[in-house]
């Protein structure tokens, strides 16, 4: 219960509007490091205080629930029998006679610190004065109250110096602003902006709510191989090392495909992975090289489950963060269901005016495409020149969640035919802002059909195609065992997350990006 709370004038009237005037800002940062440094060896030879001997503090209160239980306090009002222990990083200061003020966040909010000589002491607060700075990780003990222009502070009488920062906090408005310096020190994004640390706090949501749905349906989760003598699952290029102690070349995964639906055949039933997926492949706002992907596998389910599926967990991750509109760099997303489905021949046509169904050979598809700007090389197939004007031409347009059906069957190779139109497979994409978001399909059972299309992989790789399967032999035997009529799915987290938090690239969703090295 809230404790009763009596009028403290002294201790309210502030000048919150004062900004800290930091003049070691427009030093260098390494100058700063050499001062602080300094200051701290200073600080263990003059004083005896060792601030990183401190290896816990009892926090009984975080400042969300400081905030949350004293947002009653009226203006000018103090809670002079609570008492408030709590911690964090002190972001400002402002120094004055015989009263200071400053702000402490956590990772839960933030709040005004009062530090006033007659509360603290005289050899505490010269301590505070000369000692503490911005950056520094404080324990405090102290009463709540609100002050005369109603911010909710803390009275602090007495106080820990938990651990010192010797690097400066960035300045408040135009510090970490430079993207390549908040990908590369992260830890110092998510201490300047905690809007910042909302968004990985959404996203660590989004992967809960993931999990939820799947086992609400019975889906149990499982770890399958990063390293395999075989890259597939996927048309990528693959990273390669070396293992010494075998003497062979493995490759990180760019799939978990292969090793989930063997999982069916050995009769797991409904199977789920969320991990790291690794391809070498370029990187800008949608792509890097290590990212996190959901591939799931049900036994005795189709594509058509996969797509309720599909959006069963987008609509459930909209709901967790609140709302099913949002907006995504100024245009408005509704993940109100269901979503638009459409076949990729109805949208190339819808489109580009190009009815592949009308077409006939691949000579004539070849000359539709050159018409259109398609860079020909002379061994396209008609449903090759489908499969580009598509992704040229239409993917862009597809802003609002669209699922697309019908691709062909020769990109294709690890989906189940469509026997009533046996050129095309029983395989959707889900495409949201003009990107992929979730690919999945009627898994391919008949290993005499899959054992033909790892062939027609394998003379497109040595053809020079670096992202064509490898033959996966066990795969294949795998698959004569007999594995059951099975849909698989697999929806990229780190682009939902982009989508729900309204996070320009790729980068603003992975804590620890692929940067290159500094040189």
């Amino acid at each position: 219960m809230p404790v009763p709370i009596t009028s403290k004038k002294g201790a309210t009237t502030m000048p919150e509007e004062m900004a800290e005037k930091n003049v070691n800002m427009e030093l260098p940062e390494e100058e700063i490091l050499k001062q602080r440094i300094d200051k701290l060896m200073r600080l263990r030879n003059e004083e005896g205080v060792d601030p990183f001997r401190n290896d816990r503090w009892d926090r009984k209160d975080t400042l969300a629930q400081v905030n949350e239980v004293y947002a009653f306090l009226e203006p000018d009002a103090h809670a002079v029998d609570a008492e408030i222990t709590t911690a964090g990083r002190l972001m400002t200061i402002r120094r004055h006679g015989k009263a200071s003020f400053a702000t402490m966040e956590d990772e839960t909010s933030k709040i005004q610190l009062y530090f006033q000589l007659d509360a603290v002491g005289e050899e505490a607060y010269t301590f505070f004065k000369k000692w503490v700075d911005s950056g520094d990780i404080l324990g405090v003990v102290g009463t709540p109250f609100r002050t005369r222009r109603g911010e909710l502070s803390i009275q602090v009488r007495s106080f820990s110096l938990l651990s010192k920062a010797l690097r400066p906090l960035p300045e408040k408005w135009h510090g970490l602003k430079d993207t390549e310096i908040r990908y590369r020190h992260r830890y110092v994004d998510l201490i300047a902006n905690p809007e910042v640390r909302d968004t990985f706090r959404k996203r660590a949501l989004i992967v809960k709510t993931f999990r939820k749905v799947l086992e609400d349906h019975g889906t149990l989760e499982v770890e399958t191989p990063i390293l395999s003598s075989l890259a597939g699952g996927a048309n990528a290029r693959p990273f390669i090392t070396f293992h010494n102690a075998l003497g062979v070349n493995l490759y990180l995964r760019i799939a978990t495909e292969l090793y989930l639906k063997r999982l069916i055949v050995g009769m797991l039933g409904r199977v789920y992975e969320i991990g790291k997926n690794f391809r070498n492949e370029g990187i800008d706002i949608m792509h890097n090289p290590e990212f996190t992907a959901m591939e799931v596998y049900w036994a005795y389910a189709n594509y058509q489950d996969m797509m309720d599926l599909t959006e069963e967990i987008l609509v459930a991750c909209a709901d967790a963060l609140g709302t099913r509109t949002v907006t995504y760099q100024g245009t408005e997303l509704s993940f109100e269901p269901p979503f638009k489905r459409a076949t990729m021949v109805d949208l190339v046509k819808e489109y580009c005016g190009v009815d592949i169904e009308a077409v006939k050979t691949d000579e004539e598809a070849r000359k539709i495409g050159k018409s259109k700007g398609l860079e020909i090389t002379g061994k396209e197939t008609r449903f090759g020149i489908l499969t580009e004007l598509f992704e040229t031409y239409v993917e862009e347009k597809l802003i609002q969640p669209t699922f697309v059906l019908g691709h062909p069957v020769e990109v294709s190779p690890l989906a189940k035919r469509n026997y009533d139109s046996p050129d095309y497979t029983n395989r959707f994409e889900l495409f949201v802002y003009g990107k992929e978001v979730a690919n999945a399909f009627s898994e391919l059972n008949d290993p005499l059909d899959q054992r033909e299309r790892f062939t027609d992989q394998l003379r497109k790789k040595t053809e020079g195609d670096e992202e064509a399967h490898d033959f996966d032999e066990d795969f294949v035997q795998a698959l004569e065992y007999g594995l059951p009529p099975t849909g698989g799915l697999g929806i990229g987290i780190d682009r939902v997350t982009m989508f729900l938090t309204d996070s320009r690239s790729i980068r603003d969703v992975i804590l620890f990006p692929t940067m290159k090295p500094k040189s």
